[in-house]
């Protein structure tokens, strides 16, 4: 579904339903579900609590970096971080509006935010999550914290992380890419407008 470099406006929401069809089964970082089934409950969770669509895109495509970036797929043994939340940005950017692209682009960064301000969050995590949070850099520092918090997203980055987080649990059903492949079409559209 690509053409030449990578999709196109007329492509991009065929490329990402692909790598869920393709790629999506992947073991998801140790977790109790595949990354597709991770990504398709933050999205689920997202709609049924009536969150703005770009939310909702944002919460399905808010790790798709796993599959776009050079360094691909994070591994419970890596020992240092390999930037898929930077390499999912990258992809998105051409073809979704700002806030969609820093949700993705800072949703790691909105873990280290919640470790530095919140410590009862630190608990929340599992295992796969505390030691990705070790390779990310830790909670934040107090200066990273101010400059977190000026962001012109931040709400939303941090209601993306809080979708992330729920979204691990084994055997939930969730529609499929097909059912919020129209609201992601409604963003690309709306961006080329």
């Amino acid at each position: 579904m690509t053409t030449g470099d990578g999709p196109t406006r007329e492509t991009i929401v065929a490329f990402l339903a692909e790598i869920f069809e393709q790629r999506g089964a992947r073991e998801y970082l140790g977790e109790p579900v595949t990354i597709a089934e991770h990504m398709l409950q933050a999205a689920s969770v997202a709609e049924q609590n009536g969150q703005d669509e770009a939310i909702v895109v944002a919460a399905l495509l808010h790790d798709i970096g796993h599959f776009t970036s050079e360094q691909g797929c994070y591994r419970v043994d890596d020992t240092e971080d390999r930037l898929h939340d930077e390499a999912g940005a990258r992809t998105l950017a051409p073809f979704f509006p700002p806030v969609v692209v820093d949700c993705v682009r800072h949703h790691v960064a909105a873990k280290r935010y919640l470790c530095a301000t919140r410590p009862r969050y630190l608990e929340r995590l599992s295992k796969a999550s505390v030691h990705s949070l070790e390779l990310q850099g830790g909670p934040m520092t107090e200066t990273e914290v101010a400059a977190f918090e000026a962001l012109p997203h931040f709400k939303e980055i941090v209601q993306v992380r809080y979708l992330d987080e729920a979204a691990k649990r084994a055997g939930v059903e969730t529609p499929p890419f097909a059912h919020f492949a129209p609201m992601v079409q409604r963003l690309v559209d709306a961006t080329a407008a």
